[in-house]
């Protein structure tokens, strides 16, 4: 399989590749998003794993450049590094891209991409240069949950750097919060400032691996997601009240929507734990797609189908 990824052309530069990973919610979009935003004449492709076959993460990146490739069902690991390896061979076919970013998925370890981009005839055209973890600032100061959660833990200590996100103004919580990650991770620490890692630092390092696996669940046996979506406009009202029914059993939902009741049509919806937004979605587009996501054993799809089926039966 990885020889496959093997370049058009003999001799061909290593193109160096950058993974984004972090738990569901903390910001990895926004983060590549703005690195696009600095690419200050790079051409980046971005290659989004996104949980489920509605790839809203890849939709909200395709404004930002046009070299965005979605691939589904949310785990960059064993089922899917086939995939991995074949668009890569995609992205560099032709013209290679300067740099080449992957999102990780939310709930994957970032351990199965590391290991397919490690390959030496991957390595030859495709080399990894770091892998950054954004760490929610806003989740990590609300409690000791995430803490103790080994598939964030497996992100964390699978990374080369930590990037913050969601910073709070108080410098002293920032700071504290950063000695206690560094302390756990062991890995330096981005972002107490609000600002963000350069491109510079990501690319070019040379970095020791491999990474020690911390043996986490397999994402299809912990979580459970539903993918839901409506041709027509919903109520936004009803949204709400929906939305708000569901919570308590979500870890994150997104989306996109066309709703009546409000005075934006085209929104895009977000939510982490119990955070929730909606914003003017610069995709104009008629219809609902969603996706939520919870513990298997605290979230029910079938009832959160029943009651989001409602909205467009109204």
């Amino acid at each position: 399989m990885p020889a496959a990824v093997t370049p058009a052309e003999a001799g061909a530069i290593s193109v160096p590749v950058v993974v984004v990973t972090g738990f569901l919610g903390a910001g990895k979009t926004t983060f590549i998003n703005d690195m696009l935003l600095r690419a200050d004449g790079q051409r980046i492709a971005a290659v989004v794993n996104d949980f489920g076959s509605i790839n809203i993460d890849a939709a909200l990146l395709s404004n930002a450049t046009e070299e965005v490739i979605g691939l589904k069902n949310g785990c960059i690991c064993c089922s899917l590094q086939g995939d991995l390896l074949r668009t890569l061979r995609n992205v560099l076919d032709g013209r290679p891209p300067d740099l080449i970013v992957i999102e990780a998925s939310g709930v994957a370890d970032p351990g199965g991409i590391v290991q397919a981009l490690m390959d030496p005839v991957v390595a030859r055209v495709a080399s990894l240069d770091a892998v950054v973890c954004i760490a929610d600032a806003e989740d990590l100061q609300d409690g000791e949950t995430r803490w103790s959660d080994p598939l964030w833990l497996a992100q964390l200590r699978g990374s080369d750097m930590i990037q913050l996100s969601k910073v709070p103004a108080q410098a002293n919580r920032v700071n504290a919060l950063a000695t206690r990650l560094a302390t756990v991770a062991r890995r330096p620490v981005f972002g107490t400032a609000g600002d963000v890692v350069e491109i510079a630092e990501l690319v070019g390092a040379v970095r020791t691996r491999p990474v020690a696996s911390i043996g986490t669940t397999p994402a299809d046996r912990r979580f459970a997601s539903l993918e839901w979506s409506c041709a027509g406009a919903i109520d936004m009202r009803a949204f709400q009240a929906a939305i708000q029914s569901l919570a308590p059993s979500l870890l994150r939902a997104k989306g996109f929507l066309t709703v009546t009741g409000a005075s934006t049509r085209h929104l895009l919806f977000q939510m982490v734990g119990r955070r929730a937004s909606v914003m003017p979605a610069a995709l104009q587009k008629d219809g609902c797609a969603l996706i939520l996501i919870g513990e298997r054993d605290v979230f029910d799809p079938d009832a959160a189908r029943r009651l989001l089926a409602g909205l467009s039966e109204g």
